[in-house]
């Protein structure tokens, strides 16, 4: 049954973008609960995907799956993946701050795709 919905999920995200289609295999290629402990966070242009790992009991989990995952990953959404880096969550500061900020968290840094990049070298 995985294979059947492997084949069939990869054939649906062939009109989304790359990082679109590597967000909706995630949760077929890691299983349901593992995929409930990471997130995509986005692709950047050395086709490295970075994963945010949200329990760091499960690092190293990850990290010993990271060859049959980006193998998986490139199966399902037919992108071109060259590994997966796992980032740990951003610790909070003791009072709940984050760079200073009052009762907010400055969002984790996007890795920017070429595009992105010229775009904002052009503005």
């Amino acid at each position: 049954m995985r294979d059947v919905l492997r084949g069939t999920l990869g054939r649906s995200l062939r009109t989304l973008s790359d990082e679109d289609r590597l967000v909706a295999a995630w949760a077929v290629a890691c299983g349901t609960a593992l995929a409930e402990r990471a997130a995509v966070v986005g692709l950047d242009e050395d086709r490295v995907l970075h994963v945010r790992v949200l329990q760091p009991e499960w690092q190293d989990q990850f990290a010993q799956m990271r060859m049959m995952l980006t193998e998986d990953l490139r199966k399902i959404a037919g992108v071109r993946v060259q590994t997966i880096h796992f980032e740990g969550q951003v610790p909070q500061s003791p009072r709940g701050r984050k760079n200073g900020l009052t009762g907010t968290k400055k969002p984790a840094a996007k890795p920017m795709d070429a595009r992105a990049k010229e775009r904002r070298k052009n503005s």
